[in-house]
């Protein structure tokens, strides 16, 4: 509902919509009130875009914790790595399935 607001209320293109959505999740885990507001509301914070951002914040942290420094670097992309290479392989998929063709 939020980014439908947003595309009608705004000027924001989708792309920045979309980066916006990341971000907030990113800044909610890292202030760690992700995963209260996620048990208090269930499905409402895990929609795929905002918790891709809390999930690449909880790994950043945890890996912090473990290896230091170099963590920020590593916790994130490994944290989300599965759903990551998930994106990749059904993109690929489609695009050997699919015609591409311009917008009209």
């Amino acid at each position: 509902m939020l980014g439908q607001l947003l595309i009608l209320r705004t000027n924001w293109t989708s792309a920045r919509i979309l980066t916006s959505f990341v971000v907030i999740g990113v800044v909610l885990g890292a202030l760690q009130v992700f995963q209260p507001i996620k048990e208090a509301v269930s499905s409402g914070i895990t929609v795929p875009i905002v918790g891709f951002g809390g999930t690449l914040a909880k790994g950043a942290i945890e890996m912090v914790k473990a290896h230091g420094f170099v963590g920020i670097f590593t916790g994130g992309v490994g944290a989300a790595a599965a759903g990551i290479g998930a994106a990749v392989t059904f993109a690929l998929v489609v695009a050997l399935i699919a015609k591409s063709r311009t917008k009209v």
